[in-house]
């Protein structure tokens, strides 16, 4: 399996608003499809573009705020 090269820390120090489905599974080293599958049954938020589904990032983040507070 490849190395992920972009991480949870990496999406908050971004300024973009939205994030794809690739930078998420990169970040949460998972499968795009897993992704797809969150965002498909309402885990992930996300926002249609078009024929692009992207999420946005803060409520990306969001979701996974109160892991990072427990590692602390």
């Amino acid at each position: 399996m490849r190395q992920s090269t972009l991480d949870m820390d990496d999406l908050r120090k971004r300024r973009s608003l939205v994030i794809t489905r690739k930078e998420a599974a990169e970040a949460l080293g998972v499968d795009p499809r897993t992704i797809t599958t969150s965002i498909n049954e309402g885990t992930i938020p996300h926002v249609k573009l078009g024929r692009r589904i992207v999420t946005p990032r803060e409520k990306f983040l969001a979701l996974f705020a109160d892991e990072r507070q427990e590692d602390q």
